[in-house]
């Protein structure tokens, strides 16, 4: 494929989004290496660690069973700060508005972006407003920035991924994509609800039951569980291994992957984050992890393992071994 039509892929979430990033974007604007790249940025300012971190919304439908286009865009931004380890503070919020979007429904997004910041303890202080001409837009679009304090020394970065360490996932994967997918092509999805929820609360009592052994954090959103292990993978140098069995799945969202021919692995979430903890300390992790309202159904579902870096791989129900790779394209493009 000529490098020129790259750009005609879908958001993020797969090898195009990859490729974009490690050939033009990262290149030109920052000139960060692989292991630098993470879901915020850390900085110090005065003696005190801070996260940064910023993205952009462009769901559709902007209104979908568990939530919004307002709401994912407060709890996607917050969630990026958690993931360092880093309770968050104040968002930002740019809207473009297209003429003509209905009064009612931009009412109602705000009133979530609203609820939602309130929820996860952050508040709104600064933003921009823009409205484009009928056509030029789909309805709405989002961008939050946010800013986050890290109130510890424990080193949280995609990096630092160890042989040995055990991998545990706070709940059942899929939920969002399937909600929104299954709203914007009018499908039963036997009352599923996105998962989009702020995330710091379960972050903070993991960070209390296990300190110095939690070693890394990422919320598998775009790409899903099998994009995130990915390049977790990749950034450590390690191989990781996870079972098939183990990993929570919603009958509703297997089904919906059924009839659409869909691979759960790769459905993005927003509720829910993978975590890698040191060997002897999973038990510890996951008794936190489940005493918390949002993370009830955490599992582990596999191991780092000193091997090919990069390598992630799957024990299947059936008993034989997957190797699991990133997608050539986004699976769901606009679901977040």
């Amino acid at each position: 494929m000529h490098k020129d039509l790259i750009l005609l892929g879908h958001g993020s979430g797969g090898s195009l989004g990859h490729q974009l990033l490690d050939e033009l974007i990262v290149p030109i604007v920052s000139g960060l290496g692989a292991n630098e790249q993470n879901d915020a940025a850390l900085l110090e300012a005065g003696g005190t660690r801070l996260a940064f971190t910023t993205d952009g919304y462009v769901v559709d439908p902007p209104l979908f069973p568990g939530g919004s286009i307002g709401s994912l865009a407060v709890h996607g931004t917050v969630n990026d700060l958690a993931m360092m380890g880093a309770r968050p503070l104040w968002l930002s919020c740019a809207l473009i508005i297209e003429e003509g979007f209905s009064r009612t429904g931009f009412a109602e997004i705000l009133a979530d972006l609203r609820q939602a910041a309130d929820r996860a303890g952050v508040q709104v202080v600064t933003g921009d407003t823009k409205v484009v001409p009928r056509g030029k837009a789909d309805r709405l679009y989002i961008t939050t920035s946010g800013v986050g304090v890290l109130e510890h020394d424990l080193a949280i970065h995609g990096a630092n991924a160890r042989p040995g360490d055990r991998i545990i996932l706070s709940g059942s994967m899929g939920d969002h994509g399937m909600a929104v997918m299954a709203a914007r092509e009018k499908l039963d999805a036997g009352g599923l609800l996105s998962d989009s929820a702020p995330l710091w609360g379960l972050v903070d009592v993991l960070m209390e039951a296990v300190g110095e052994g939690l070693h890394a954090l990422r919320d598998p959103t775009r790409g899903g569980v099998a994009t995130t292990l990915k390049e977790i993978a990749r950034q450590s140098g390690v191989t990781l291994t996870i079972d098939e069995a183990a990993i929570p799945v919603k009958p509703q969202v297997r089904g919906l992957c059924g009839i659409l021919g869909l691979d759960p692995l790769y459905v993005a979430n927003e509720g829910k984050l993978l975590a890698f903890v040191a060997p002897g300390l999973e038990g510890a992790a996951l008794a936190a992890l489940q005493a918390h309202p949002l993370g009830q159904a955490a599992a582990i579902i596999g191991t780092v393992e000193q091997g090919e870096p990069g390598r992630v791989r799957m024990q299947t129900s059936v008993g034989g071994m997957r190797r699991i790779e990133m997608l050539a394209g986004e699976q769901l493009p606009r679901i977040c």
